[in-house]
């Protein structure tokens, strides 16, 4: 099924200056899938001095999120450089993957666990085929953004341009897990950006993800960790993440029947009940927290998964400053 076309050359305009490149086909093998793909060999010309950087992802259905991660991804490296798989050959992609690198793979069957697993193993295969040709690949679900604290001065391409990644495989942001404050937050208009919409979020180990890798390396279900490695909590960068952002949306997953055939009925109670949660719970500054849980991330391990971070079960809901409004 062809789902993307693109021309033989492409130029693409970003902050970090003019990007040309051309294709080739190439071949990754997961234990389940060899799949032929029309891999991009990067040619850069930069005004200044800039990382390559590719982000992948894969999707089952996709709205609200997917528009805007291709917007938002797509903004700062280029939408040639955004790889998506499609879950399921019943999936047809959306007018916003036109010009993206899109492919529809055979679903990955199984439960949750299972199907995680196999998710993470046929993406960690596929991102070692392109640190081939980048410096920097990144791997986020699709309602997750990362992004540099604003008041760096800095984007997310100058900002992985920066860091120093010698004897490092892969960096992690500090997870911040956006949940909508009722009843002063009412339900989310999904044609504007939701941060400033949204203005809370709770300090989540769970979301403090190696989602960025420079080596090639296997990612543990749902980018939640790199198998046999350690990470590191990259200063000043976060993860938003905003699959609880929205009661509606919420009550839409709990009632969808695919959903609770693989499994994901009590993850998605779990989720439910963080709206009663952060109703109830005094925010933080975003200063005081967010410094907290990133020290306390870095050094606590729990004894049963030591590449994971810890809070020791503290919870922590931080007010988003504004400077984050409007972002995405």
């Amino acid at each position: 099924m062809n789902v993307a076309q693109t021309t033989d050359r492409t130029v693409v305009k970003t902050k970090s200056g003019t990007r040309h490149f051309t294709k080739s086909a190439d071949t990754f093998t997961n234990n389940k899938y060899s799949i032929s793909l029309q891999e991009s060999e990067k040619r850069f010309t930069f005004e200044h001095m800039s990382a390559r950087i590719a982000a992948i992802t894969m999707v089952r259905g996709g709205e609200p999120f997917l528009a805007k991660w291709i917007r938002w991804y797509g903004s700062l490296l280029g939408p040639g450089h955004l790889y998506i798989f499609f879950d399921g050959e019943d999936q047809v992609p959306p007018p916003c993957t036109a010009h993206c690198n899109v492919r529809v793979v055979p679903r990955v069957e199984g439960n949750v666990a299972r199907g995680d697993r196999g998710r993470a193993g046929l993406l960690s295969s596929f991102a070692a085929t392109l640190l081939r040709s980048y410096d920097f690949v990144i791997g986020t679900d699709i309602d997750e953004f990362l992004c540099p604290d604003p008041s760096t001065g800095l984007d997310l391409v100058q900002y992985l341009s920066a860091l120093d990644r010698k004897g490092s495989k892969s960096f992690s942001a500090l997870g911040c897990d956006v949940v909508q404050r009722m009843p002063e937050e009412g339900p989310m208009d999904w044609s504007k950006p939701m941060l400033g919409q949204r203005s809370h979020a709770l300090l989540s180990t769970r979301y403090t993800k190696a989602s960025i890798l420079c080596a090639p390396l296997k990612w543990g279900s749902g980018f939640h960790r790199v198998k046999g490695h350690n990470f590191h909590i990259a200063k000043d960068l976060y993860l938003f993440h905003f699959g609880c952002s929205d009661a509606a949306l919420q009550n839409v997953r709990l009632s969808d029947s695919d959903l609770a055939s693989r499994g994901w009925s009590r993850h998605l109670g779990k989720r439910q009940r963080l709206f009663g949660l952060v109703a109830g719970m005094q925010p933080r500054s975003w200063e005081s927290g967010t410094a907290l849980a990133r020290r306390l991330q870095s050094a606590i391990r729990p004894p049963w998964a030591w590449n994971k971070p810890s809070m020791l079960g503290l919870r922590m809901l931080v007010s988003i400053p504004e400077r984050f409004f409007g972002l995405f």
